[in-house]
């Protein structure tokens, strides 16, 4: 279940609370009864592997992954380094 958190709008108390998905968010200050607001903050998901990258699913001699290096170098490279990388997968 994901925990929320919650700051009063008058007294500024802050907690957080796990609620589940279908629970109704709470609207009381259990210190002063004044109203919350439900805050918002950063989340910690790191995305690693294959497949979360814009490069993953790019076709190895499509030129637009060389990263704006020169046409005849980028290219060479490109097509070296995408053959063993698509006849591993």
């Amino acid at each position: 279940m994901p925990t929320y958190a919650y700051a009063c709008t008058q007294c500024g108390h802050r907690f957080d609370a796990v609620q589940s998905f279908s629970d109704a968010a709470l609207t009381e200050c259990p210190v002063c009864g004044g109203t919350l607001r439900k805050q918002y903050g950063s989340v910690g998901v790191t995305f690693n592997g294959s497949g979360f990258y814009r490069t993953d699913s790019r076709a190895g001699g499509s030129g637009a992954a060389g990263g704006g290096n020169a046409p005849g170098p980028t290219s060479s490279k490109s097509e070296a380094t995408s053959s063993p990388a698509s006849s591993e997968s």
